[in-house]
């Protein structure tokens, strides 16, 4: 008798978004692109250093440094670049069209955009903020320095899509979203602070570390894994608000 054969066939990823993903990391990151996106991480570095400066235990000293330049400036300025990169960029070129008229579905187009920037957040800006934490004489706080730039990169890179879908000046609307909404009305209002990738990745942070500063523990902000699942969510719905806009874009030339 000849063995019966299986028809079932291994799972695969799907052509389409795996082609997006591709075109991603070979179109929209030319040399010039990583090195705006090396910039800041080395700014990270910077960070670590000073940290050295600080009259305090490293741990503390580097805790500070960290919440206030690394996850207040370094990450969401990096995360702009890529998150500009990945969609922004190409509309304003006008080169968006050829991937907007694709066959390709809407959320396959945001969710293979945002893969393609989200690897290169999570090669570039999480490493570098554990990598400052070895520069300050704080091994320690590498891990969470590294998990709270990861999540809070992946939630950036969503926010810079969204915003991408939404405006046609794209980057004037993510700089004033960094500096205006987070970093001023942030600052000031809990309510805000809570839909902030900076001040939920913050949060992440401290939660993490074994001994924080009070003064960074803010009342509202959850901490550690809640302040992570937080910013989860709301880096899936920022992909909805994406794909949806998406389905009603209109490109009629070099800018939408």
């Amino acid at each position: 008798m000849s063995a019966v054969t299986s028809t079932s066939r291994p799972w695969r990823p799907r052509p389409r978004l795996l082609a997006i993903f591709i075109y991603t990391w070979q179109s929209c990151f030319p040399p010039k692109r990583w090195a705006a996106v090396l910039m800041p991480c080395a700014g990270a570095l910077l960070f670590g250093l000073l940290a050295r400066v600080i009259q305090s235990s490293p741990d503390r000293a580097f805790a500070q440094v960290a919440a206030e330049g690394i996850f207040g400036l370094v990450i969401p300025i990096a995360a702009l670049v890529i998150g500009d990169s990945v969609l922004g960029a190409e509309i304003r070129a006008g080169s968006f069209h050829f991937t907007w008229l694709s066959p390709a579905p809407t959320w396959q187009i945001v969710f293979g955009r945002w893969v393609g920037g989200s690897t290169v957040a999570l090669a570039t800006i999480a490493p570098s903020a554990a990598l400052a934490a070895v520069v300050a004489g704080s091994p320690s706080s590498a891990w969470p320095a590294f998990a709270a730039a990861a999540v809070g990169s992946l939630a950036y890179v969503a926010v810079f899509i969204a915003i991408g879908c939404l405006t046609r000046r794209t980057a004037v609307w993510s700089l004033a979203f960094v500096f205006l909404f987070e970093r001023l009305l942030g600052a000031a209002l809990t309510g805000i602070a809570q839909l902030s990738p900076t001040w939920e990745s913050r949060g992440i942070f401290v939660g993490l570390l074994d001994d924080p500063p009070s003064r960074l523990t803010r009342e509202g902000i959850p901490e550690g894994g809640a302040a992570a699942v937080r910013l989860l969510i709301i880096t899936a719905v920022l992909l909805l608000i994406a794909n949806w806009r998406m389905r009603h874009i209109r490109l009629s030339g070099a800018a939408d």
